[in-house]
């Protein structure tokens, strides 16, 4: 046992642990001042000169260090502990086993201190690698395939899907090759499954984000059906997702209650959410009562507002009154878990405490609390306004218990809103009256209930016409809330309507500043810019507009109305165009853009538009007249019988409508009666086609007669009017008439035209042909501006507070 214990002689010399604790006067800082030469070396460049390094005694060689009274024995320790090997009251203390690593004897005889085995000098170079061999191969194509899927998880995360896509697939090639060479030179148990497993599992994600459903179940399976894949149960929680976006709930009910019972207890919170998924399911099927008991559960373990909220719907589908109260009351008993503002509040002036609570007042964390906050608002007011029209015999009662509750809760802010929302119901229900009063009991309220209750009677009292009482609540939500941007939006509507657009565009300027996210208070500066005959101010709106409201039809119709204004046809027919794809079934949209194509000459377009808006709006008499006149003048009057029988039921006291009609068939003539005879398959079709080929070759014949006497009469009445003039002259003028009367002549219908006569003088002396010289064709061009209420471009864009 004590073998390797070995006992120090009394006078050994080469003593390891000696002279470490003498004392060496050199070191004596108190008597430094009384030092002269020390003085001296400090005041002096002698100082500076670098110090002469100490020899701290070595343990190789041990030599007593004289002390300050001259003695060279060895002393104890500060401790009292005795010293290695020394000798105390007459016994030698033994030394330990273990020994310093590098101080032996051996080491101090013949050999200097080298601890770190530098004398055996630099290691030996390292092997140069084989890129060659199968090993560094391997290697490379597993580091390979690792960056492909970072590049798909990457790709993924910025959009683009496809690409994402494409990485995952070659990742999956890339990861089989491996696979097969690692068979071919180790042992499969040295196959890479986290390798396999992330690559089959990123390729899976990634088909089902560009929703290719079948392929990312297969995937899923493969990996599920694995037993070398521990916990890959768990990813049946995906597959239950997919089922239920292709909307086969029976089979996503089935994978998510087979990952329930995959997954341990201890993971409660998965648990909860697989739960909450399954209830979902069941809303989806109709299966309320199932889903009640999914909900309930989750509120009794672990509640939370989406659990909440939907076990309030579940009871509201059911019909069950006291059920939807009680789920109610445990939604607003949910906790936040949100920290007070009143920690973002300085409570002194410290500077350093402001630099924190300013730094950490706009932090992640903070806006997190945010949404959770504003989450939560909108859950219980969205409950509120479900429940309370059901929960009582009316809504004003279940509004009240609704407001009583939540008056006793954390969201004590709510009720006003609430109150509110309670007058907008109101107002849906028209009940005016009841809406006004509840809205005024808001003006003894603080501040911000005040601006917003105030802001709400300007509105109904604008839509009543009742601009005084409108601007009195307009003044009173401004004086309330100066930054309100809706308040002084319809402060400047009520300022709009008197007439006052310098004005009004000042308050709707303010509001635009206070709030830059305003669309109404920027689509007003627009319409007031246009009342001003400041077109490219109010371009300069609406086009900024359409950046932030990409669909609005008003926004869009604003713009092409303006262009039209500027003289630009051009652009207005692409901005009405853009318009009519937003809203392809707006008449009046469809009848601006036909009136353009008409007065740029293009009557086909034209055409078509104005028939695409008399198909959704037959009832517009400019429409109607225009399409009537298109017919007859492309000789189709029988087209244009039916549109001018609609016009004289749309307007039936006006006389035109019919003179226009009997005019149509004045035109029609015998020939559109051989028409109808051959269409319906008369057997008189032949008596008519016969008179009509005879009135064909009496109308040649009195052509030829008439354009031979014409011929035959100009000489004679040219040399009777030669006498004024030359030969030449008289020529010409009677070639000229007789030119003009073969061109009339040659305008009659031919033999495929309707029949028409050919002289004013066979009707009656007091008709007037409503078609004739007197009779203007309707829209053929447009109009140079549109009226101010074809398009409802002069509403004012109001402000109800959100319900």
């Amino acid at each position: 046992m004590m073998e390797n214990v070995h006992l120090a002689p009394e006078t050994d010399e080469d003593d390891l642990y000696s002279g470490y604790n003498d004392y060496n006067p050199t070191f004596d800082t108190e008597e430094l001042e009384n030092d002269t030469a020390f003085q001296q070396a400090v005041k002096t460049s002698h100082g500076r000169r670098p110090p002469i390094t100490a020899k701290i005694p070595s343990t190789a060689v041990a030599r007593p260090v004289a002390t300050g009274c001259g003695s060279k024995t060895s002393l104890a320790s500060s401790m009292g502990r005795p010293m290695t090997g020394a000798i105390q009251d007459g016994v030698t203390r033994p030394m330990t086993a273990v020994r310093a690593a590098g101080f032996t004897k051996a080491a101090l005889r013949g050999s200097a201190f080298d601890p770190l085995g530098q004398s055996r000098g630099p290691a030996p170079p390292l092997e140069a690698r084989n890129e060659d061999s199968p090993e560094e191969k391997i290697r490379q194509l597993e580091k390979k395939v690792n960056e492909l899927v970072e590049e798909s998880c990457i790709a993924n995360s910025c959009g683009d899907l496809k690409l994402a896509l494409e990485k995952a697939k070659d990742a999956g090639r890339k990861e089989r090759v491996l696979v097969r060479q690692r068979e071919q030179i180790t042992s499969p148990e040295n196959i890479n499954l986290d390798l396999t497993y992330s690559v089959l599992f990123n390729l899976a994600s990634q088909y089902s984000a560009n929703e290719m459903y079948p392929e990312a179940l297969n995937t899923y399976q493969v990996i599920v059906k694995n037993k070398m894949f521990s916990n890959a149960g768990r990813l049946k929680v995906n597959m239950g997702n997919i089922y239920l976006k292709q909307r086969n709930y029976s089979k996503a009910i089935k994978f998510y209650r087979m990952a329930l019972d995959q997954i341990p207890s201890v993971h409660k919170e998965m648990r909860i959410k697989i739960m909450q998924n399954i209830g979902v399911t069941f809303i989806k099927t109709g299966q309320y009562s199932d889903a009640i008991n999914s909900f309930e559960h989750i509120m009794s373990v672990a509640p939370n507002l989406k659990a909440g909220f939907n076990l309030i719907l579940s009871y509201f589908a059911v019909g069950d009154r006291e059920k939807m109260k009680k789920a109610f009351q445990k939604l607003i008993a949910v906790p936040l878990e949100t920290d007070e503002d009143g920690k973002y509040i300085s409570p002194n002036d410290d500077p350093h405490t402001n630099l924190v609570i300013e730094a950490i007042k706009n932090d992640h964390l903070r806006q997190m609390e945010r949404e959770r906050k504003a989450m939560a608002e909108k859950y219980i007011m969205t409950a509120a306004k479900l429940i309370a029209p059901v929960i009582e015999t009316s809504f004003a009662v279940g509004y009240d218990w609704c407001v009583e509750v939540v008056k006793a809760s954390q969201y004590v802010e709510l009720a006003n809103d609430l109150e509110i929302n309670k007058a907008i119901m109101y107002l849906r229900q028209k009940d005016f009256n009841q809406a006004v009063e509840t809205l005024k009991m808001f003006e003894k309220k603080d501040s911000s209930v005040k601006s917003a209750a105030a802001t709400n009677l300007s509105f109904l009292y604008y839509l009543e016409n009742e601009f005084s009482q409108a601007s009195s609540y307009a003044d009173l939500a401004v004086n309330s809330d100066r930054y309100n941007p809706s308040a002084l939006t319809n402060k400047g509507n009520t300022v709009f309507a008197n007439g006052d657009y310098e004005k009004a565009a000042e308050f709707y300027k303010e509001a635009l500043r206070n709030d830059s996210s305003c669309t109404e208070a920027l689509y007003n500066i627009g319409l007031t810019c246009k009342k001003l005959n400041r077109l490219d101010e109010a371009l300069d709106c609406f086009l900024k507009l359409h950046a932030i409201l990409r669909n609005s039809a008003q926004v869009l119709y604003q713009i092409a109305n303006i262009y039209e204004l500027m003289e630009d046809p051009n652009q207005a027919m692409e901005w009405l165009m853009q318009l009519i794809s937003v809203v392809p079934t707006d008449s009046r949209a469809l009848s601006k853009l036909g009136g353009l194509y008409d007065s740029e000459g293009d009557k086909s377009q034209a055409f078509q538009y104005y028939y695409e808006s008399y198909r959704y709006f037959p009832s517009n008499i400019e429409v109607i007249e225009w399409l009537g006149a298109y017919y007859i003048d492309t000789q189709f009057c029988e087209k244009a019988i039916q549109y001018f029988e609609r016009a004289s039921l749309i307007q039936p006291t006006q006389v035109k409508w019919q003179l226009m009609v009997a005019s149509c068939f004045r035109r029609s003539g015998l020939r559109f009666l051989v028409r109808l005879c051959t269409d319906i398959g008369l057997k008189e079709v032949q008596e008519y086609a016969t008179k009509l080929k005879r009135l064909e070759k009496m109308k040649e014949i009195r052509e030829q007669r008439t354009k031979s006497g014409r011929d035959g009469s100009g000489g004679p009445r040219g040399r009777r009017d030669g006498s004024a003039g030359s030969d030449g002259g008289q020529n010409c003028g009677a070639g000229s008439r007789g030119e003009r009367l073969s061109a009339q002549l040659r305008a009659l219908p031919r033999t495929e035209e309707p029949y028409d006569s050919s002289s004013n003088k066979e009707l009656d002396a007091s008709y007037v042909d409503p078609l004739g010289p007197q009779i203007e064709r309707p829209r053929t061009a447009a109009k140079k501006r549109v009226d101010e209420d074809d398009f409802a471009d002069e509403e004012l864009g109001d402000d109800l507070l959100p319900e």
